[in-house]
């Protein structure tokens, strides 16, 4: 199977890069899924700069991929919320930004999972 993996993420100001890669590694063993299938890492361009998101995309080895929160808004979530909406202007970074990035007829394999300072979703591209 080909490598079809795209990892939302959406972290806190100064979230732990440790306990966000720890919270991907365990939300891709959860559902039985391989890090080795990870393309890409995505997340709303606010936090494109944030240490621990760009360390997630440089320890799975693959590009990080950024969306305004407009894009991100316009997304179709199962789980949006209130307190992301208002803090950063879309209601959702993990789940959208994984669907988005993953392109049209992307399915969302693992929906939100979270920490205290940390988020993560899990989508799988389309077969062409």
């Amino acid at each position: 199977m080909p490598a079809d993996l795209v990892v939302g993420v959406g972290a806190s100001s100064g979230a732990d890069p440790g306990a966000l890669a720890d919270l991907v590694g365990a939300t891709l063993a959860a559902a039985g899924l391989q890090a080795g299938d990870v393309v890409a890492v995505a997340t709303v361009d606010l936090k494109a700069q944030e240490p621990a998101v760009v360390a997630l995309a440089g320890s799975l080895g693959v590009e990080l991929l950024t969306f305004t929160p407009a894009e991100l808004a316009r997304q179709d979530v199962p789980t949006p919320s209130d307190v992301v909406a208002a803090a950063v202007g879309t209601p959702s970074v993990a789940e959208a930004a994984a669907l988005l990035a993953a392109g049209p007829g992307a399915e969302l394999v693992v929906a939100k999972q979270r920490t205290s300072d940390a988020t993560t979703a899990i989508a799988r591209r389309a077969i062409p």
